[in-house]
């Protein structure tokens, strides 16, 4: 998912709105699993009992453009996750099973890590797996840190000037000035949607307000991604989070939210992007 253009140059005063009429509406319609779109009487309602004035959203109860805007948005986000990305997300068999054919496909000799489970769930983390294999094969002899064991830093005159505060799961070309860095969640074996994962929506959200302190200072254009899967942990339990990062997405704190099979289509065309970057810099 890229954004839309739309709604990525939005104020900071519209994702405040956004996000509390997601808390106070909800993020799903009552009784089924589809995300909602909240109407105007329930904004209306919800901003009466905060004690709120909803006069930039509605005049004579008709929408002004701030309001028009923000119930655009809602539809927007709700067509894009229940059309766009539920079908998209896969079952750890589905996983299992593309895995295997990319394994056959293109023979990698990318690092194809285990997941973190005991037992007999422990295995290859497919997800993980699969985005390595499809950056591989597309990177036409380019260079890749897919298991950084040191924070992104930013140098001038090779000089650090910017660190990020936490590690990413990778970088391209290296953690040293990357031209794009990624953060991978896959939760094929989780049965409830518990801290852990929504701590590591709010690391990249943490990560994504870094990256834009360091556009601003340095002028310096660093893509950065998020690739999820798993169909129970994030449809079934945590779609208020795939919200959440779609609103990120909007607010210009990520380049490209990805999920499940969407890798497919996207890795090698994004990789393309990076590649030319990286080549138009050498030049």
């Amino acid at each position: 998912m890229i954004p839309n253009k739309k709604y990525s140059n939005q104020s900071l005063e519209f994702w405040a709105n956004i996000k509390l009429i997601s808390q106070k509406v909800g993020y799903t319609e009552r009784g089924t699993s589809k995300i909602k779109t909240p109407t105007i009487q329930e904004i209306i309602n919800a901003y009466d009992r905060l004690g709120l004035d909803v006069s930039r959203m509605v005049k004579s109860g008709k929408l002004t453009k701030f309001g028009k805007d923000t119930i655009g948005y809602f539809e927007y986000r709700a067509d894009m996750l229940n059309n766009f990305v539920e079908p998209r997300l896969m079952k750890k068999d589905e996983a299992q099973k593309l895995f295997e054919e990319l394994q056959i496909l293109h023979t990698p000799s990318c690092p194809i890590p285990m997941n973190k489970q005991k037992g007999d769930k422990k295995a290859p983390a497919y997800f993980t797996g699969m985005i390595n294999i499809l950056i591989e094969a597309n990177l036409e002899g380019a260079g890749c840190d897919f298991d950084p064991k040191s924070l992104i830093s930013f140098t001038d005159k090779k000089f650090p000037i910017r660190s990020l505060s936490r590690r990413v799961d990778g970088a391209f070309p290296s953690t040293i000035n990357p031209i794009s860095i990624w953060e991978i969640k896959e939760y094929y074996y989780t049965t409830t949607f518990g801290s852990r994962v929504a701590d590591g929506v709010y690391e990249t959200l943490l990560d994504g307000y870094e990256l834009d302190e360091i556009r601003k200072f340095t002028k310096t254009d660093v893509r950065h991604y998020l690739m999820v899967d798993d169909y129970f942990t994030w449809w079934k339990m945590g779609r208020s989070y795939l919200c959440r990062i779609c609103d990120m997405l909007h607010m210009g704190l990520l380049t490209e939210a990805i999920f499940g099979r969407e890798i497919i289509e996207r890795i090698p065309i994004i990789v393309k992007e990076w590649t030319k970057i990286l080549a138009d810099k050498g030049t």
